[in-house]
């Protein structure tokens, strides 16, 4: 596959920032930086030096043994997962479990992972271990629960799994029954276009949702289907054996929470003072944690502090510190973190060599260095996730046929587009009627004027009859172009085409596009070639031309 390097900023400035390492000030919110080689054997020391910090290797193991033999068994998981066991530091990086994996970032996001431990493994000569933190705690239904698809008449389709009735709780938790999947996947198989590959891709996406009881389940098994051989690790955030073992760290959250709200307050103030907006909210009070109601359907409820007291935002059912402290040390499952406290619980459960982070992840980590000095930890290294378009050989002969750039798709498609389709009008058609528009008002003009000289009234009259003939000359040289564009019409779809593809929503195809539109039209050895292109430790955006050759 050919591929291109495209400089596509984030809209975080201190993402920007970190990765470009243009701002030494930086460096006090992170510490280490991937493409200082010294980094990598430094964060390694550290990990060695302070085993004792985290959970026991053997304890977390097994937990994650028992996880991925009920979703993925696959040898090499297993084998890695032995690693772990024997102390092995691991490249991790996470997202929260969506329909049929989410957009296709989250692939994108794995193969990063899966890279980076190769490369860290061949530096540093030990072996690292890539694992998948699935963050199933997380609440949000409206994130998780849809994917976008190219149908075959190339209209971009949102299929929508919906929310069971009941109080808001963690994506994992969240019961679907066979009927929903059913219909899930009826709709897919009707949207996509045939092709060799469908049936079978089909066939395991069935398999994936066959006893899976929720959204995470079905993510973890595709996931584990896609890149076991690999050896990529999963670990749902939300898995009870999890749980248990982040008992003593969830003491520590809440025993130290005051100290660390001011460590997260003290960060955002800094970075305030650097010139960059903060990504994730800093909120007064609030304790970075959620709680679990048992007695209300396991809703998800933020806590926050108010008289000596954690309450939910509305003070309506509160919890003493003590009565949390019991929680996580007897029914830690009752417990959950949220954006700024997950950093440290996934540094607490794993050796973290690196974490692969999206744009706006490493943005509001920036927030939390203190927090993890405050704890006697130390943040990881920030290792920016890999960024993609993937180009079929029919967008790419369309490019060329309209000479069009990717920067031209993703900066000024309107502008081009438009400017084809005057190219095309020998006749003139805008010009010529913009001139008609001009004599009539130049020959009108002194007729006006004679009439008022008539009679003053008539110059309103004259005006405004002026004004209806010069709309009728507009409405002929709409109807013109009209006439004219649907000559272009094939043309015109095949530039829509494009930019749908490659921008569908505005948006970049990453964010949007779900995997199995280009699972079912170049079939599962897709990966195999992404996961063969040189690795890049700057996160650098490609564009991938799935047709071209070198």
């Amino acid at each position: 596959m050919k591929t291109e390097i495209y400089m596509m900023p984030s809209a975080q400035p201190l993402t920007e920032a970190y990765i470009h390492q243009t701002d030494s000030n930086v460096d006090s919110l992170y510490g280490y930086h991937p493409e200082r080689d010294e980094d990598w054997s430094r964060r390694l020391k550290r990990l060695q030096d302070h085993p004792g910090s985290r959970a026991d290797a053997s304890d977390v193991a097994k937990v994650l043994r028992t996880y991925n033999e009920k979703h993925h068994a696959h040898p090499n998981a297993m084998l890695a997962i032995k690693s772990i066991a024997e102390g092995a530091p691991v490249i991790v990086g996470g997202q929260q479990a969506g329909l049929w994996t989410g957009p296709i970032m989250v692939i994108h996001k794995a193969i990063t992972i899966i890279q980076a431990a190769r490369f860290a493994s061949q530096k540093l000569g030990t072996a690292v271990v890539p694992v998948f933190w699935i963050a199933g705690e997380d609440h949000d239904w409206d994130e998780a629960n849809h994917a976008y698809v190219m149908a075959a008449d190339q209209s971009l389709r949102k299929l929508t799994v919906q929310r069971p009735e009941g109080p808001r709780t963690a994506v994992s938790r969240t019961v679907l029954d066979e009927s929903s999947w059913a219909a899930a996947l009826e709709e897919l198989e009707q949207s996509l276009p045939h092709s060799e590959f469908k049936e079978g891709m089909l066939q395991q996406l069935k398999q994936a949702a066959e006893g899976a009881n929720t959204l995470s389940d079905s993510f973890a098994r595709i996931l584990g289907y896609l890149f076991g051989e690999q050896g990529l690790v999963l670990i749902d955030a939300d898995d009870a054996g999890l749980r248990k073992l982040e008992s003593p760290m969830f003491t520590r959250l809440i025993e130290r929470n005051d100290e660390l709200e001011q460590a997260y307050a003290g960060t955002a103030e800094q970075m305030k003072q650097l010139g960059y907006p903060l990504q994730a909210d800093v909120v007064a009070g609030s304790a970075n944690l959620f709680v679990f109601q048992q007695d209300n359907g396991n809703e998800r409820t933020l806590l926050h502090k108010r008289d000596g007291l954690f309450q939910d935002r509305k003070g309506v059912v509160s919890w003493t510190k003590e009565e949390l402290l019991a929680l996580a040390a007897d029914r830690p499952e009752q417990l959950s973190n949220n954006v700024l406290t997950r950093p440290l619980m996934q540094d607490y459960v794993f050796p973290v060599l690196a974490t692969v982070l999206g744009p706006g992840e490493i943005a509001y980590w920036g927030t939390t260095g203190e927090a993890f000095r405050t704890l006697g930890m130390e943040m990881p290294i920030i290792l920016p996730r890999l960024s993609f378009t993937l180009v079929e050989g029919t967008i790419d002969k369309h490019m060329a046929k309209y000479e069009l750039s990717f920067e031209d798709v993703v900066k000024r498609f309107d502008e081009r587009k438009e400017a084809w389709l005057k190219e095309q009008d020998q006749l003139s058609i805008e010009e010529k009627f913009a001139a008609a528009k001009q004599a009539f008002n130049d020959l009108y003009e002194p007729i006006v004027s004679l009439a008022a000289s008539v009679q003053q009234g008539l110059a309103k009259l004259g005006e405004t009859n002026r004004q209806k003939i010069v709309e009728q000359i507009e409405y002929l040289e709409s109807k013109t172009k009209d006439a004219f564009s649907k000559q272009y019409e094939a043309s015109i779809r095949q530039l829509d085409r494009i930019y749908s593809t490659l921008c569908p929503e505005g948006k970049p195809q990453e964010r949007v596009v779900n995997c199995t539109v280009y699972w079912n039209r170049f079939g599962q050895d897709i990966i195999g070639k992404l996961l063969e292109l040189p690795f890049d430790r700057s996160g650098t955006h490609r564009i991938v031309y799935l047709s071209r050759e070198e």
